[in-house]
């Protein structure tokens, strides 16, 4: 099994980026822009490696490597997005590496990308580049080519190698438990081991409503390969586990004039197996809860005026501020219930959010991964 902290290092212990891995210090696919750059690079990867893994490391500055780190993305959907773009669409995963110098909320992202047979390509229009182009590595770029010939595997010796040396021991399993259990003891943490193999640690402020079990602030990791599971310091958690798996039931809280319910959004499985392999089946469960619609109307406008007065800096009263706090549920429960044009309100309102304070970003953050999880599904 590959350590993918240990495999993320040797991918940065390459000289550059090259045919098989790019990095990046960030990005967001919440924008056209950045959603077409990462099918770009996704394609190009998949073309130019047909035979063996090709990689993109996301949170690491470009020029010396420094490890920065992004924030965590739990969008188990992502392979919706790159069959609803790319023709051929390779197999892809995203998965959140923590590395130990990082704060709590920052991991590194690994993209894996894997070919299938048959060349990549744009299935239509994003951004600047037209449906049926083709893109390919050149060196260190993503660049759109004309293919004329058999592409040529040159990498898989180089990739097998840096695999194999990324393989987890004993000695990186336990110090993983260990790290895990003294950075996360204000959280009451645990840990089990399935199948005589895997071992998932997890922590988290427990609570109980109505003789149910909720975790808030939870932090899941799969020791073995250095992989978060799930991080979240806002929603409410149920965990669920036997001998063979380890269920998580994500819930969110949404409701109107401070009268607020827990929705489940997602229920994740992780199966083990006898054969030292495990699977990983993420089911959305969400269904949005309606309101009456003169109500949101009032809502809408009263946030979208909102927005007007951050624009344009005016100070804001305390009932305001109130208001700001609640602004990206708001927009996000006006979208459920049929104003599509409230995530472009949103949208427009990310830099203003974002200068006001980390916590009303930090809710603007959590609405439009909710927002990213239904439109994948």
């Amino acid at each position: 099994m590959i350590n993918k902290r240990l495999l993320i290092k040797n991918l940065l212990a390459q000289n550059d980026e090259n045919s098989f891995y790019d990095k990046k210090r960030k990005i967001d696919i919440g924008q056209k822009e950045g959603k077409a750059k990462f099918l770009k690079h996704i394609c190009a990867l998949s073309n130019s490696n047909p035979k063996n893994n090709s990689f993109i490391v996301i949170g690491v500055e470009d020029e010396d490597n420094n490890i920065r780190g992004v924030d965590f993305f739990d969008d188990s959907k992502i392979q919706n997005l790159i069959n609803a773009y790319l023709s051929n669409p390779p197999i892809v995963q995203y998965e959140n590496i923590p590395f130990p110098h990082l704060p709590d909320d920052k991991v590194v992202g690994l993209v894996t990308i894997r070919a299938i047979e048959g060349l990549t390509s744009l299935r239509k229009n994003i951004w600047k580049y037209y449906g049926g182009t083709v893109f390919f590595r050149d060196g260190s770029m993503s660049m759109p080519k004309v293919f004329k010939s058999v592409i040529k595997d040159v990498n898989s010796k180089v990739v097998a190698a840096i695999e194999s040396h990324s393989h987890n021991n004993i000695e990186h399993t336990l110090d993983g438990v260990f790290d895990f259990m003294n950075k996360r003891k204000d959280y009451n943490p645990q840990y089990k081991v399935f199948k005589e193999y895997f071992v998932v640690c997890w922590a988290g402020q427990k609570k109980e409503v109505k003789d149910e079990i909720f975790f808030s602030r939870v932090d899941i990791e799969l020791i073995n390969e250095q992989v978060r599971l799930f991080y979240s310091t806002l929603d409410e958690v149920a965990i669920s586990f036997d001998n063979d798996s380890f269920k998580i039931v994500e819930y969110v809280s949404l409701g109107l004039q401070n009268n607020y319910k827990y929705y489940p959004l997602e229920e994740t499985v992780i199966q083990f197996h006898d054969n030292a392999n495990y699977s990983i089946d993420s089911t959305l469960v969400f269904q949005p809860p309606e309101f009456d619609k003169k109500v949101l109307h009032h809502i809408y406008n009263a946030n979208s005026a909102l927005i007007e007065h951050l624009k344009k800096g005016s100070k804001l009263k305390a009932t305001q501020e109130n208001d700001l706090n609640n602004l990206p549920a708001m927009l996000l429960i006006c979208y459920l219930n049929g104003f599509h044009e409230a995530i472009e309100k949103l949208n427009e309102a990310k830099p203003y959010l974002k200068g006001h304070s980390n916590k009303v970003y930090n809710k603007y953050k959590e609405s439009i991964r909710i927002l990213r999880k239904v439109k994948y599904n």
